[in-house]
């Protein structure tokens, strides 16, 4: 199969961040026409779509955050410098000279300045930098500027898509990556007239990245038997990285978690998806991420008695940085993994 470059473009570069998922859940809805039975928003602003079964004795649910790491005006000073605060969790030292779109009445584009290594202290450049350091800069006055921005606004980064080699490189990746994932999961299930074994519940969540919190409200709702959780994971396959500390490699397939700081899938979940991906001969790695959650945990948590849980991860480099690099063939494992296993659920060894 190949990658819909068009699409995956349009989903990475729509601002969406924590509490402001408007024009993302705008363009998920209507890429979903068509490709579910029924289609809803919830309160939170989560987007269930659910593709009907073979049987509905048992529910699946799937889910991939939509939210992407942003931040949020806090001040505006007298020569019209926007001071904000982080939403979700950034890495300081990425921000230098990065473009952002502030979200106001109308998009403004600025630029994040901090002081000039020429005119720092030598104490000053041996320091860690703080994201307080940052100011962004729209080139326009208070008075200009206030006509369109306020405090409470949302920014998000400016990056367009580029391809590099085999790579996909662009602004949040994570986690639109499994938003394409699900998207175009869902359109092979259409295309190949195929159903899955259960009811699927494929869910755009919201607030993943301030605390799984769109998640936690989606599975107490929809009560899933089984989950798979969608998000992307770390490629550390870098110069410098040892082997212990890779956790995934780009180009080496699909990720199947074994665990993260938060969840412990279920070995059977664990062993059904491995057995998938071997008959379907999709390439796949396993992930063991030492620090940082996804919406599995929630899944797995949130249902009574709790859902048998697993999830695909893709390997992404750069996580949570100006911008994120996958694989093409990464990503096509990915979402043939995922169709494959929801269609097969009924195949597994669910015993203790």
């Amino acid at each position: 199969m190949a990658i819909n470059i068009d699409l995956l473009a349009r989903i990475c570069e729509a601002p969406g961040a924590p509490g402001y998922e408007r024009k993302i859940r705008e363009l998920v809805l209507k890429e979903l026409d068509g490709l579910a039975d029924e289609v809803r928003v919830d309160n939170m602003g989560n987007v269930v779509a659910l593709k009907k079964g073979r049987s509905d004795k048992k529910k699946c649910m799937a889910a991939a955050h939509m939210d992407e790491i942003g931040f949020i005006v806090t001040h505006i000073d007298d020569k019209g410098f926007v001071r904000f605060n982080p939403v979700g969790g950034f890495d300081p030292k990425t921000l230098t000279s990065q473009r952002v779109i502030i979200h106001g009445k109308k998009d403004v584009v600025g630029v994040m300045g901090s002081k000039p290594i020429h005119i720092m202290k030598p104490e000053e450049r041996n320091k860690a930098v703080n994201i307080s350091d940052f100011f962004i800069d729209t080139g326009m006055s208070k008075a200009a500027l206030t006509k369109q921005v306020q405090v409470g606004d949302f920014i998000t980064r400016y990056s367009s898509l580029m391809e590099l080699g085999d790579c996909i490189n662009v602004k949040s990746l994570d986690n639109r990556a499994s938003v394409f994932l699900l998207i175009e999961a869902l359109r092979t299930l259409k295309t190949s007239r195929t159903k899955p074994a259960y009811d699927l519940y494929a869910v755009f969540t919201v607030q993943e990245e301030v605390g799984l919190r769109g998640a936690q409200v989606a599975t107490i709702e929809i009560q899933p038997d089984f989950s798979f959780g969608l998000d992307t994971t770390i490629a550390y396959d870098v110069p410098g990285s040892s082997p212990q500390e890779r956790c995934t490699s780009l180009g080496e397939g699909a990720a199947i978690k074994l665990m993260d700081s938060s969840v412990i899938c279920d070995y059977r979940m664990i062993a059904f998806m491995k057995k998938v991906a071997k008959s379907k001969k999709i390439k796949w790695q396993t992930e063991i991420l030492a620090a940082g959650g996804t919406d599995t945990a929630p899944l797995q948590r949130m249902a009574a008695g709790g859902s048998i849980a697993g999830a695909v991860s893709i390997p992404t480099r750069h996580i949570h940085q100006t911008i994120e690099s996958c694989h093409k063939k990464d990503l096509e494992a990915c979402i043939k993994l995922l169709a494959a296993c929801v269609c097969e659920l009924d195949k597994g060894d669910w015993k203790f």
